[in-house]
């Protein structure tokens, strides 16, 4: 509540939800079995927001879909690299299907559930995504959007064959970039470079250097983009609910194209610096490096020639450059043959995981019985939002290269950041810094291995690590996990932080729901009260769920467990004051339980997008159908929804909505 000029009080407006909305997830790769980062970085994230908005708007309104990315170089290479050790038999498909079954089942166990988790290379998913994927670049090359280039390419002498993605590795050229993985186009971290650029490039087929051979592929103009990128980032920037890292790293990659030369360098460079496109030379006295800047990008890659050919080292800067739509990687989506060359291509694997989204949303429609034109209601309506989930490392790929080409496939010729009706929309990018393993930063090739998904579970229920992972505040800053049992460091009496959260609802709201329960069968003959609760009962309640609401969509998901946290924990204070275990008349019972059942309603309601097993239990111990997650009667209590006389379902001793994994036990 809060006050205006003329004292009278007034509420805070609610915040306003689409009609319709479909949620995405960054796709896993289709090489392995989901790691935590995969799960607790991005996918329960998506997920809870996913429920809350089922509920929120009605779940024949949401849309929530990802899968595996099964095409690509990382996976034809794990694939040749599992099978030359013997630790794979069958084909690539074989494969692929393997992992994908594996995530699916992963999912599963954590309470992740998209509508459809499709596979870009498997099934019915995959003939559908090859004519999305035929049917969105042939648009855009009649729209003019695409243009050849030719380019230099690895090429193995002694594989005899074109290397991609990545078969080689080596340093990022980037200024600033500390990656040693950086492969043929683009580092582990997401940056992009032409791949004549990359350090010290070693083939992964041979051991060897490659060599470079021309190649010549299909790019999507996407320096032609700039400005309208830049409009789209002053939209963002005016907003509440866009993360300050989604428009801050989109800036860095709209600056003028620049090069950063090592001091070391700066004589050499003087008597080259005639023979260079036109350029300003930037002084910057405290770096170790100076900078030349251009106004146009074919200058700056003209200049990165020369100093090479020179021996002089550089780094350049982030930019916009043309984005590689095709490739000659046998596994992966066909390309069409715009100029019937008869040249086979296939689609690098990026672009066409972009827009994969629509593609499961048509498959899931079709899969539903509705006519798959629908998708057009949930990507191109002005009624309807689409959210993405992704990490922090691919905000070049959702937040510069595909707004750019849903831009591009605007029918309007005068392109617009505002997207007309009937047009793709602008997505929703929600975007999480780094979860960090131990302080570090997570790697397979590290000492300390960080955990699979599954992994955990032999340590923690998914309800705990749900709402640890959801109470870290990745939104607004990079968090270590530290799971005791994984952590070498850790002294067996120092607690463990992944559990905080989880003992919220396995102590303490457990706590509340089982007293309720057994007092209603012992006081009550095991039925609901029939009354109402009280004012203040009410009001407590619609400050929490008001709060909650407000912070769930600006994606503030530590915020909503903070809101939680303090109204169970006071409805547990209320609790014990109300049901002490002294006799009273039957009246102030049916009082007392129909205010605890409102605040256990109240919390579950919260906790459903969260914590969605347990509070599932609670709905069926409850004998309520599933009307109490609407928000359409979010403030109504229990006995809205029942016959006066409705009987709860018998509540066991010793049984538990809310628990700690068996593991946990044993420890004490």
């Amino acid at each position: 509540m809060g006050k205006n000029n003329d004292n009278r009080p007034f509420e805070i407006p609610r915040p306003e939800f689409p009609k319709r909305a479909v949620i995405t997830g960054g796709m896993p790769y289709g090489n392995k079995e989901l790691h935590f980062g995969h799960v607790g970085g991005m996918l329960v994230f998506a997920d809870t927001y996913a429920r809350f908005l089922r509920d929120r708007i009605g779940k024949d309104n949401v849309i929530f879909v990802t899968g595996t990315d099964c095409y690509g170089s990382p996976i034809a290479e794990g694939w040749r690299k599992k099978v030359e050790a013997g630790e794979f038999e069958g084909s690539l498909e074989d494969f692929v299907r393997s992992n994908h079954n594996k995530q699916k089942a992963t999912l599963d166990r954590y309470g992740i559930a998209p509508n459809l988790y499709g596979a870009s290379g498997l099934d019915r998913s995959k003939e559908i995504h090859a004519e999305v994927t035929d049917l969105f670049l042939r648009s855009l090359y009649e729209k003019g959007q695409l243009e050849k280039i030719s380019t230099m390419q690895f090429y193995d002498e002694k594989a005899q064959m074109f290397l991609n993605g990545r078969q080689v590795i080596g340093k990022c050229p980037v200024e600033g970039c500390q990656s040693e993985k950086g492969y043929a186009d683009e580092c582990d971290l997401g940056h992009q470079y032409m791949p004549e650029d990359l350090i010290d490039p070693v083939s992964t087929l041979s051991g060897e250097k490659p060599t470079m051979r021309p190649v010549t592929n299909w790019y999507f103009k996407l320096t032609d983009y700039d400005k309208l990128l830049q409009d789209w980032v002053a939209d963002m920037q005016k907003r509440k609910d866009i993360r300050p890292v989604v428009w801050k790293t989109i800036s860095e990659f709209l600056k003028p194209p620049v090069i950063y030369v090592k001091r070391e360098f700066e004589e050499k460079y003087k008597e080259l610096a005639a023979s260079l496109p036109a350029h300003e030379y930037i002084e910057e006295p405290k770096k170790p490096s100076f900078t030349i800047g251009f106004e146009r990008l074919a200058d700056c890659e003209e200049a990165s020639r020369i100093l090479a050919k020179n021996g002089i080292r550089f780094r350049t800067g982030k930019k916009l450059v043309p984005f590689r739509l095709t490739g000659n990687i046998e596994w992966g989506v066909p390309a069409p043959d715009f100029e019937g060359s008869g040249e086979k291509l296939t689609v690098w694997v990026w672009p066409e995981s972009l827009w994969a989204p629509i593609s499961f949303t048509e498959t899931y429609l079709e899969k539903t019985g509705h006519d798959r034109s629908e998708w057009r209601d949930y990507w191109c309506s002005k009624d309807a939002t689409v959210y993405q989930f992704i990490g922090q490392d691919n905000i070049y790929f959702y937040g510069v290269a595909e707004p750019a080409m849903w831009i591009a496939q605007q029918h309007s010729e005068e392109k617009s950041a505002q997207p007309a009706e009937g047009d793709l929309t602008m997505p929703v990018i929600v975007a999480n810094h780094h979860i960090l393993f131990l302080d570090k930063k997570a790697s397979s090739s590290g000492a300390i291995k960080p955990p699979m998904a599954d992994e955990l579970l032999n340590y923690y229920t998914p309800e705990q690590l749900r709402m640890h992972w959801l109470g870290l505040g990745l939104g607004q800053r990079s968090v270590s996990f530290m799971p005791k049992p994984f952590n070498p460091d850790a002294k067996p009496e120092d607690a463990d932080p992944v559990v905080k959260e989880g003992f919220l609802l396995s102590n303490v709201y457990n706590r509340i729901i089982r007293t309720a329960f057994y007092t209603a069968q012992k006081e009550l003959d095991g039925l609901l009260p029939a009354v109402s609760p009280e004012e203040n009962i009410l009001a407590d309640a619609k400050k929490a769920v008001l709060d909650y609401e407000r912070h769930m969509s600006k994606f503030n998901f530590h915020q909503c467990t903070y809101v939680l946290d303090s109204y169970i924990r006071n409805g547990s204070k209320y609790m014990a004051k109300v049901l002490d275990g002294k006799e009273k008349p039957r009246e102030e019972y049916e009082q007392a339980l129909a205010n605890v059942f409102h605040i256990i309603r109240t919390a579950a309601i919260l906790l459903h997008p969260m914590a969605p097993f347990g509070t599932e239990k609670l709905r069926d111990y409850l004998q309520l159908d599933e009307r109490i997650w609407s928000w359409e009667t979010v403030f109504e209590p229990l006995s809205f929804f029942a016959e006066e006389g409705h009987k709860l379902k018998f509540l066991a001793p010793r049984e538990d909505f809310f628990t700690r994994h068996e593991s946990q036990f044993a420890q004490e």
